[in-house]
């Protein structure tokens, strides 16, 4: 099975890997910002962030790539995109606590 055999699939998988290096920055400001400021709300929303965009899209990427090259089996599909979207989860409820202790 090839990779991508149509622009619009190249399309696709530059943009999934454009967000997951994007996510991966957004991340490291974040906690940049953390470092500097050292506050407890800024911990929790560097840690939101880095998980809502660093850690969700490289999960979707890498899986996603895997499971289009036959690597993983189509039965990972499912448990696979249930990871990824507790992630989602978890990363907007570290933002939504680091703006609700906000001092």
């Amino acid at each position: 099975m090839a990779l991508a055999s149509s622009p619009i699939q190249w399309a696709i998988i530059v943009f999934a890997f454009g967000s997951t290096v994007v996510g991966v920055y957004i991340g490291y400001q974040a906690y940049r910002g953390y470092r500097r400021h050292q506050s407890r709300s800024m911990q929790y929303l560097s840690i939101g962030l880095f998980l809502l965009t660093a850690v969700t899209y490289s999960a979707a990427f890498v899986g996603s790539l895997l499971l289009r090259q036959g690597i993983l089996p189509g039965t990972f599909q499912e448990p696979w995109r249930l990871t990824v979207q507790i992630s989602q989860f978890v990363g907007l409820g570290f933002i939504a606590y680091s703006l609700y202790s906000r001092s």
